[in-house]
């Protein structure tokens, strides 16, 4: 059965030989935009308004770097029939996939063989799974034809997410018992003035460790710590910065929550919080950015915690595998 004839964009460039990584850098770009090479300069991607934008941003690299770059529409491509063409994506796509696939059994295979993994163990698999999710989704947005090999490797990582589900329980604690207890309406003390960190934990507390959570922001120089109050990201707190750990990282580790979300989530407050670029993810200065606006924009941490919960449900929902 034909394919309907899509329109295509066509991007053809001259780069100089001087600076040697401008080459790498375009082609890199071209690599995740999904990119055909027709030529050793001339690129097809469908007729979509966010290749446009692709095209675009590599267009503004090119000439940046002193060369020249064209983007054309085109109905037919010469030499080519629209249905060669769809294949060939089709193809490219379903290399990456099976890529996925393979790494996702390879995990799976690494949590179902005996002995039961440590949960420093469990922990290394929850960042490997969250970076195969995170590729999977950059395949699946540039799939544009619904390559075969799309359903195969969302298995595959399902799987994984699956079988590390089954290791932490049906409750997120470790089946050795180690994970903290989890709470049911506790009060959570934490310093005044919330951001990233305290703000973060707050979210991960409420969400996943006691949904009916309160908490008690105090200045910390004239609090006095009583029981059954739980302390976070604070001094001699119960949860707080240990060993390279921020504060959500700790949250993460002590209570057993291996979702690879979760774990995204924790590598850029980890960063974040600490100043550094450890993880250095892509999303890292929107969310910095992002958190900052809130802070700005409330100037008391109940407005802060209450719309805080809804932005960390958005990034926690952008992390999550999409589709089935």
């Amino acid at each position: 059965m034909s394919v309907a004839s899509p329109p295509w964009l066509l991007l053809v460039h001259a780069i100089p030989p001087k600076p040697d990584y401008l080459r790498a850098k375009v082609g890199k770009r071209l690599a995740r935009a999904g990119a055909i090479a027709l030529k050793n300069s001339v690129y097809v991607l469908p007729r979509r308004d966010d290749a446009m934008e692709d095209f675009a941003w590599v267009r503004r690299e090119v000439e940046a770097g002193g060369g020249e770059c064209t983007i054309l529409e085109a109905s037919v491509v010469a030499g080519m029939s629209n249905d060669d063409l769809v294949a060939r994506f089709k193809g490219a796509r379903d290399t990456d996939y099976a890529a996925v696939a393979i790494d996702g059994d390879r995990l799976r295979l690494t949590l179902s063989t005996p002995p039961p993994l440590e949960a420093a163990d469990r922990e290394r698999v929850a960042v490997e799974l969250g970076r195969l999710q995170r590729r999977l989704d950059e395949i699946r947005a540039i799939d544009w034809f619904d390559a075969e090999g799309g359903p195969a490797a969302r298995e595959s990582v399902r799987g994984v997410e699956l079988a590390l589900r089954a290791l932490s329980g049906p409750a997120g604690d470790a089946p050795d018992g180690s994970a903290e207890t989890r709470g049911r309406g506790a009060l959570w003390v934490t310093r005044r003035d919330l951001h990233v960190d305290r703000l973060a934990s707050a979210w991960l507390i409420r969400r996943f460790i006691d949904p009916a959570a309160r908490f008690l922001f105090v200045e910390a120089g004239a609090y006095t710590h009583a029981e059954p109050q739980r302390r976070f990201d604070m001094f001699e707190g119960e949860y707080t910065h240990e060993g390279a750990d921020c504060t959500f990282e700790t949250l993460l580790r002590r209570f057993a929550l291996a979702d690879p979300a979760l774990v995204a989530l924790g590598e850029i407050v980890h960063d974040l919080d600490l100043k550094e670029r450890a993880f250095a993810r892509p999303e890292t200065d929107g969310v910095a950015r992002l958190i900052d606006g809130l802070v700005r924009s409330h100037a008391t941490d109940e407005a802060r915690l209450e719309h805080g919960l809804a932005v960390f449900d958005a990034l926690y929902a952008g992390f999550r595998p999409s589709g089935p």
